[in-house]
């Protein structure tokens, strides 16, 4: 089979929300209506049948909230769909910022009540800057909400994107009867199951016909008639084209937690979505039809299984086909690695593959090799743009709470710190540790993981930092007389790279101020930027 027929199968999407939207829950019911789980919560392991197919780190189940992005990957209606489950905690919003470069589309989770909140902007700023095409899903119709035009309004406004509903519900908590599909012309009428999968999907392709009426009732008839109406003179037909330029956001509604309009959902989406997409390099953009296999790491997992101390690089494949036990060039290194054993991902399931195309996200077994961003390919130099460090709003230091475990301490955060929880910046001296992360939250989780995984136990003390700026320049008299006067507030981040930790924003203006030909840079990008400087 071709690999511009194995492209075409594919179907690589991102899952992005406010925590509590839903999230984890439409991705178990996708799960379940793509046949790869057999009924809701259906995890092996009877302790924690409860939690989520794709919460598979012990803080996530402890805490009910997703902070390891998942990979999960089925076959539905001839199509390979490839799910990335995100943190929905806005303290990870880095993990799903960089989850976002290995997606080529996004369904983004709304509540019905809450409508667009602060996280769910800054995930679309996201989406926008890289035009990525994004569904939205309003979730929770079986509960009261707010109106579906006024929800409708509220995403056009605050996400700065054009909508069209593909689908309608009809009526809301108590009363909610159903979901019209616009885009296939028929009814799926609501019953509450959270485990099974509902059948009752009745064809009406007209809307005015008696049918109706005796299907939902006669006002609740009238009143999705009225909107109908509606709709058709407010919004434009969908044009699949300026959805796939992020242009349009069909909209669907349902009750995923009921695996309600999630058939619809996902009928829809293996129609319109976009096969993969190319990326932008140093050098050139890579399309997904170029013959020579490429790929970027976007994510690192450490302990995928604490029983095995694996760590797993995972890999979004770009170009050409990936093979197994075949050498490939690590960019980055300058060298040549192979893979015995590639793996594909189902939550906590893993197989090993033979072979991978363009789309897919695949596991490779490391002992410390890869580092977030790194590229392989079959020969070619180049290096995958777009998957930046930012800087960190919180900073604190490591401190260890039981010298004999000083070993396991440092292997256990060089590790964790390579997943990309957190950065770490080593202040002299006496190599100090310090820890910059989005969120306190990270904070907890890195004590938490070191404690149970690695048998080291420590604390973190708050640190006044503003920001951390990794610096570049050509003067190197100017950065001399830098480093000496600012020595205190100069690290070394883990590759090596001269950081300023500036206390206040007032501070770092003065630096740039008195050292013009210092840059000061607020995202690790700054390495493809300075080479082509």
């Amino acid at each position: 089979m071709s690999n511009d027929v194995e492209i075409e199968k594919r179907r690589t999407f991102g899952i992005i929300s406010h925590p509590d939207a839903g999230k984890t829950t439409l991705t178990e019911k996708l799960l379940l209506f793509g046949g790869a789980i057999q009924s809701a919560g259906a995890v092996k392991n009877n302790k924690i049948k409860k939690t989520a197919t794709s919460d598979f780190m012990e803080i996530e189940k402890q805490r009910g909230i997703s902070v390891a992005t998942s990979v999960m990957a089925f076959q539905y209606s001839g199509k390979q769909i490839n799910i990335l489950d995100t943190p929905g905690h806005k303290d990870f919003a880095e993990d799903t910022y960089r989850t976002l470069t290995a997606v080529d589309s996004v369904i983004l989770v709304i509540d019905c009540a809450n409508g667009v909140e602060e996280q769910t902007k800054r995930l679309m700023e996201v989406c926008r800057m890289r035009k990525t095409p994004v569904i939205i899903f309003i979730n929770k119709m079986d509960r009261e909400g707010k109106d579906p035009f006024e929800l409708l309004d509220e995403l056009e406004s605050s996400l700065d994107i054009h909508v069209r509903p593909l689908a309608w519900p009809i009526g809301m908590g108590d009363r909610f009867k159903g979901v019209y599909n616009i885009y296939d012309k028929n009814i799926n009428l609501f019953a509450a199951n959270k485990t099974k999968i509902s059948t009752d999907i009745v064809s009406l392709s007209d809307i005015n016909s008696a049918e109706l009426d005796e299907l939902v009732g006669d006002k609740p008839a009238a009143e999705l008639r009225e909107e109908l109406e509606t709709i058709e003179g407010v919004y434009d037909a969908f044009n699949r084209e300026e959805y796939l330029s992020g242009d349009v956001a069909p909209v669907f509604f349902g009750s995923a937690v009921n695996n309600f309009g999630v058939k619809e959902l996902l009928d829809t989406f293996v129609r319109i979505s976009p096969s993969p997409r190319g990326r932008d390099t140093d050098l050139k953009r890579v399309e997904p039809s170029d013959k020579k296999f490429s790929g970027f790491v976007f994510k690192i997992h450490a302990n995928l299984d604490p029983k095995h101390r694996d760590r797993i690089a995972f890999l979004r494949i770009v170009s050409g086909k990936f093979e197994r036990n075949t050498f490939y060039n690590h960019v980055r290194l300058d060298k040549k690695f192979k893979f015995a054993n590639p793996t594909s991902f189902m939550a906590q399931d893993k197989s090993v593959i033979d072979e991978a195309f363009p789309g897919d996200v695949i596991g490779l077994y490391d002992t410390g090799n890869f580092k977030i961003g790194d590229t392989l390919s079959e020969g070619e130099h180049f290096m995958f743009k777009g998957i930046p460090s930012f800087s960190p709003e919180l900073f604190q230091e490591l401190e260890n709470l039981d010298p004999m475990k000083s070993k396991q301490l440092e292997k256990g955060i060089s590790q964790l710190m390579d997943e990309g929880v957190a950065q770490m910046f080593i202040q002299q001296p006496g190599n100090r540790k310090i820890i910059g992360t989005v969120g306190q939250l990270q904070f907890e989780v890195i004590a938490y993981r070191l404690d149970h995984e690695y048998g080291a136990k420590c604390r973190f003390v708050p640190k006044n930092y503003h920001k951390a700026c990794w610096i570049t320049t050509d003067n190197e008299a100017q950065l001399n007389d830098f480093m000496r006067a600012k020595s205190q507030y100069l690290a070394k981040d883990k590759d090596g790279n001269l950081v300023f930790l500036a206390e206040t924003s007032f501070l770092l203006q003065m630096a740039e101020k008195d050292y013009p030909d210092l840059v000061f840079h607020t995202t690790s990008e700054f390495k493809l930027e300075a080479k082509h400087a």
